[in-house]
This record gives C-alpha cells, structure tokens and sequence, in this order.
C-alpha cells in the first residue's frame, strides 16, 4: 500500500502541472524572461512582431530573436490585460510586460495541435501610454 501511496505521490505533480491555462503560462514565461521555456511551446512556424518590424521564423529562430529582445528588455512584472479562452482549438492573450527600458504590449496566439497549444504569432509593440 505505501508504494502506491509514494506512486501516486510522485505522479501527482506532472498531473497538476500540465493544468494550468496556455495563457497563464505563457504570461508567466513572459514575465519571467523564460524564452527557452515559453520556446517549447512554439509552432514549428512562429509569427514573430518586435516593435514594428515583421516576420515568420522557424520556432528556433523566433527563439533567438525574443531571446535578444528580453535580454534588452530584462521583465520586471506582466499583468494579463485581455483573454479569448471561448475556443476549445484557440486561446488570444495580450499582457502587459513592465521592463527595465518600457512597457510593453505583448499579444499572442496558441492554436490546440494535437490536444496542446502551440503559439503560432507573437506581437511586441510599445504601450501606448493615455
């Protein structure tokens, strides 16, 4: 009985991990400057917008280019603005990622592939201030 105990024991957090919300996680890759995580999300194509400047890169491309920008732009805090969840295939979020040069405005795309979220685009842009 104590081995099942302990199974289910160490199986229990790889469970609950996989849980959380493809929004949450990806603010909070976000906020933390975790591109090499947030990365493992990645579609094999990725829409990629950094300030005003556009392309489509390969998921490791796209990798290096936001990894250069928040390496630039070292993440203080992000704050969720905006959520569409109301799809079961999409999720849009746009977050509000406070640095150390600005805030900016952060909106993606996650398309479910195979029963996971992928982002597939991903727009940087400075926030407008009121």
């Amino acid at each position: 009985m104590k081995v099942l105990y302990l199974f289910l024991l160490l199986l229990a957090p790889k469970v609950f991990q996989d849980t959380q919300d493809p929004i949450d996680k990806t603010a909070e890759f976000l906020r933390s400057g975790n591109i090499t995580e947030l990365a493992k999300t990645f579609a094999p194509d990725v829409d990629v917008t950094i300030l005003g400047n556009e392309d489509n890169y390969p998921a490791a491309k796209a990798q290096e280019i936001l990894t250069i920008f928040f390496k630039q732009n070292q993440p203080k805090s992000a704050q969720i603005l905006h959520r569409i969840s109301s799809n079961v295939n999409y999720r849009f979020g746009v977050v509000l990622v406070t640095t150390s040069n600005g805030t900016f405005r952060v909106s993606f795309n996650l398309k479910n592939t195979g029963g996971h979220f992928e982002l597939d685009d991903i727009h940087i842009e400075s926030e407008k201030t009121k």
